[in-house]
């Protein structure tokens, strides 16, 4: 985020701030035409094999708009923190379903609190319908209790291992018995299947029910330390800084409000340390809300979206596993290292890098795939270069660098900056993005 503060030069630290924050105030949800669903009820797709094969290949389909309705507001959306901020969370309360109406409902969650109270959030994430799919809520019941969501609880969204015993895991699981939601997606408890007995969690004893395991958890200052050290490795550098984590840890203990953690973060001087600017791999999606917001395109074909984003490695609303994506240099491999140098030219400029340096790769680079795609140029991307002018109208050319790269230029590229063509400001920022120093953020 240092890039939203520092580029706005002609305003102070504080008022670029406080815009950040006063822009995403309202949590403004992401909106997606499910009303198909509406009058399709269980039975029907119980008894009615035609039904739900259609039914699958609807919400197939329409799990794609979701995930394109969603990179659209992250690009265009004035709410900048808030949709980085539910990318975070995302990839911290990690869940996965099939019904487009639970997966909207989800993400508009993680949405409408992503700058509010964490204890609220947990509670909310708890009552997920996706969330109760994904880690076997339903089948927690007082007769047979389901620990998985107990489990995760603690090791991936508030303490981390190390800071809970399975005897913990088992308690907890008891207490959040009973759990359940209807095919509308809202929150249903099933007075029958929870356990109403005593339960010991965190040396703590008493007839806990789910938000009291949540409550009992937040008191524990590993929960506060846990989340500001993830904050930290995504917001600032993937390299933890004990002080500064400890700094973040006091803040947010007091009221665990998120809000207040990033405002303290964003206005702490060693969030503008050297060592910070231009310090994390971009995540493919950062990368491609990146160079959109950059120049403005399209992709003529939907299916592109998805394609996309399985060659990078990230597909939205998909993660790998309940962990989520590992992030920084997991990125990057062999492999993807050359599709996302390429990325910029073949999405901006025809799959050609208008650098003579490149050419010859470029020129086998594009036999090759020709010839195996029968002519056709991977994706089909509409880029609006008269936006772009117009958007950095006021802008010289050779100071595109200063905004579209973070960080400092090795002495390599500074000389290899050198031989790029800047007679044209398309073709100079489309060479700027091919550069590996473009990856980081």
């Amino acid at each position: 985020m240092q890039e939203e503060v520092l580029s706005k030069k002609s305003f102070n630290k504080k008022q670029v701030i406080d815009t950040l924050f006063d822009d995403s105030a309202a949590a403004l949800a992401l909106n997606v035409d499910v009303s198909y669903l509406d009058d399709i009820n269980l039975s029907d797709i119980k008894t009615n094999p035609s039904l739900a094969k259609k039914l699958r290949e609807k919400n197939r389909k329409k799990a794609l708009d979701i995930n394109l309705a969603w990179i659209d507001k992250m690009t265009h959306s004035k709410e900048t923190l808030r949709e980085r901020m539910a990318l975070f969370w995302a990839n911290h309360f990690v869940c996965q379903d099939k019904n487009p109406k639970h997966i909207l409902q989800y993400n508009n969650t993680l949405r409408s609190h992503a700058l509010g109270d964490f204890r609220a959030f947990v509670k909310a994430i708890s009552k997920e319908a996706a969330m109760l799919k994904y880690l076997n809520g339903k089948q927690n019941r007082k007769r047979k209790p389901n620990e998985n969501f107990a489990r995760e609880l603690m090791e991936l969204f508030t303490l981390g291992e190390g800071f809970y015993t399975e005897l913990d895991i088992k308690e907890s699981a008891r207490a959040f018995t009973g759990y359940n939601h209807n095919f509308e997606g809202s929150f249903v408890f099933k007075k029958l299947q929870h356990d109403y007995g005593f339960k010991t969690f965190l040396n703590r004893t008493g007839r806990f029910n789910g938000d009291d395991i949540i409550d009992i958890i937040l008191e524990n200052k590993q929960c506060a330390r846990f989340i500001s050290d993830k904050i930290y490795r995504y917001f600032v550098n993937p390299k933890p800084n004990i002080t500064h984590i400890e700094a973040m840890t006091e803040v947010f203990y007091k009221d665990y409000n998120i809000e207040k953690l990033m405002r303290f973060v964003f206005t702490s001087d060693w969030f503008y340390f050297k060592e910070n600017i231009g310090a994390k791999i971009k995540s493919p999606i950062e990368l491609l809300v990146g160079i959109t917001k950059t120049v403005p395109f399209k992709f003529e074909r939907k299916k592109d979206v998805a394609a996309i984003q399985k060659l990078l490695g990230q597909m939205l609303l998909k993660p790998t596993n309940v962990a989520g994506w590992k992030g920084d240099k997991a990125w990057i491999d062999a492999s993807t290292i050359m599709i996302r140098l390429r990325l910029p030219s073949i999405l901006l400029n025809n799959a050609v890098i208008p650098v003579d340096e490149y050419g010859a790769f470029n020129e086998r680079f594009k036999s090759r795939f020709f010839k195996k795609n029968k002519g056709k140029l991977p994706f089909k991307a509409l880029p609006d270069w008269d936006m772009f002018l117009k958007n950095f109208q006021s802008v010289k050319t050779n100071d595109l660098a200063d905004i579209i790269i973070q960080g400092k230029f090795s002495q390599g590229t500074k000389a290899f900056l050198d031989t790029f063509n800047k007679a044209s400001k398309r073709d100079y920022c489309v060479q700027l993005m091919s550069l590996p120093e473009y990856q980081m953020c």
